[in-house]
């Protein structure tokens, strides 16, 4: 996400570093660099202007070219005007008061608004929310099965009436949803090849029917610019209330997550990033500031963990480890929290200090973690609760029944061992409180 603007923005940093004390000349100098940057990232050329506009008339004041550090003070500049040209804050969902929160989706083909009805849906249900899908598409071949698919997977129900009236299909959708306890109804809507006029007064009537508490627009990031476009020519239309940029870990430039609040004055609500049913995030421009700056997203990787760790399983975890009981089964719950996480990519994104261009240079092996499931699963309950018992003629029966070799059972065996004695250290010796603090 954002590579080649994270580079070019570090690249304009590292300049201002450089130098003790900046003179009016150099902030400009860097200011054009900035620029360039975010017009190669296919930033709309308005909020270009506008954005440079503003960061050099604070960036040449008093309080910045003559502080002790001033590079740190133009990138603290930067970072919130950044945060302000994204929107500020993280928009929620608005719910309505009266059941149920109609949410009208919308947007091109292939931008994968069916795929985010679905994410959008097992969000809300992980909430405790009761969703229903509504399949309004009559027009895309397998479109209503296509919604029914994924509608099982996230285990959320799907009105549809095959090629029925999509006006009339939404009206009876929000009546079931009322006689049924669904408090949140997600109507999938016929994408277009381009705003076709018929298909948009097919929306305005929907609209009109159900007075939806959200209009979403589901856009595609990697369109870029485009997308943009997209956004603007929806709004006019509809007067959409929020969008949802898909893609987003495709797009390494990220003009359209910079220019879409700007151009169109609504607020991007959540961001795709992949392909799975979980990948979906709340956008929050403070976090996308900082990942656009280097600086990592703490913030995100700290809530993906606290999605995955079940505290009752945290707390049995903790005390088999005090009492030094933990065993290759626990060790495999460890991995499968971090695959459930995503990818090491990803993750490793979001620290801060690392590049999306070191990562590229970096061999991740994703599969390492499939690997080791492989191998734990190759055991007996007693192998895996007694590691000692593993000869050598076990461990090649666990190799060959794991896809492995040998030698990486004995990598494993090794790591689990380092791991023993790491949170040996932090639960202290038998008897004895240790000095830190568990980290669970």
């Amino acid at each position: 996400m954002f590579q080649s603007l994270v580079d070019k923005m570090s690249q304009a940093f590292a300049k201002f570093r450089s130098k003790g004390k900046l003179t009016e000349a150099d902030v400009k100098a860097g200011m054009r660099e900035i620029k360039l940057a975010l017009l190669e990232a296919d930033v709309n050329f308005k909020v270009v202007k506008e954005f440079i506009s503003r960061v050099s008339e604070r960036a040449v004041g008093k309080e910045v070219l003559e502080s002790l550090l001033p590079a740190q003070q133009i990138v603290k500049i930067v970072n919130e005007e950044l945060i302000k040209l994204m929107g500020g804050t993280n928009q929620k969902i608005n719910i309505s008061p009266k059941p149920p929160t109609v949410i009208l989706m919308c947007g091109l083909q292939g931008s994968g608004k069916t795929t985010h009805s679905a994410k959008l849906a097992r969000m809300f249900r992980k909430q405790g929310r009761n969703p229903l899908l509504v399949a309004c598409d009559i027009y895309r071949p397998a479109a209503i099965k296509q919604l029914q698919v994924v509608g099982e997977q996230v285990g959320v129900p799907v009105f549809e009436r095959g090629t029925a009236d999509p006006v009339e299909t939404s009206e009876l959708a929000v009546k079931h949803a009322i006689k049924y306890g669904h408090d949140i109804v997600i109507i999938d809507t016929a994408g277009r090849l381009h705003v076709d006029e018929e298909l948009m007064d097919e929306l305005r009537r929907i609209k009109s029917a159900v007075e939806p508490t959200e209009i979403l627009l589901v856009v595609d990031a990697m369109t870029g610019q485009d997308a943009v476009n997209v956004a603007e020519s929806f709004n006019e239309l509809l007067d959409i209330t929020g969008v949802i940029l898909t893609k987003m870990d495709g797009d390494t430039r990220g003009g359209a997550a910079l220019s879409v609040k700007y151009i169109t004055g609504k607020p991007i609500k959540f961001i795709g990033t992949g392909e799975k049913l979980d990948c979906l995030e709340p956008f929050h421009p403070d976090r996308m500031a900082s990942r656009i700056l280097g600086m990592g997203d703490v913030l995100t990787l700290i809530e993906k963990a606290e999605q995955q760790i079940d505290e009752k399983k945290a707390a049995e975890m903790e005390k088999r480890l005090r009492e030094q009981s933990f065993t290759l089964t626990d060790f495999l719950e460890q991995f499968s929290m971090i695959k459930d996480m995503g990818s090491m990519e990803s993750l490793l994104g979001m620290m801060p200090g690392i590049k999306p261009s070191q990562l590229n240079n970096a061999k991740i092996d994703e599969k390492a973690v499939s690997r080791t499931e492989a191998i734990i699963l190759s055991m007996t309950p007693y192998e895996r609760d007694h590691p000692d018992v593993l000869n050598s003629s076990r461990k090649r029966r666990i190799a060959a029944g794991s896809g492995t070799k040998v030698e990486d059972v004995n990598r494993l065996l090794k790591q689990y061992e380092q791991t023993k004695q790491l949170m040996k250290q932090f639960s202290g010796k038998k008897g004895k409180r240790g000095k830190f603090k568990f980290p669970f």
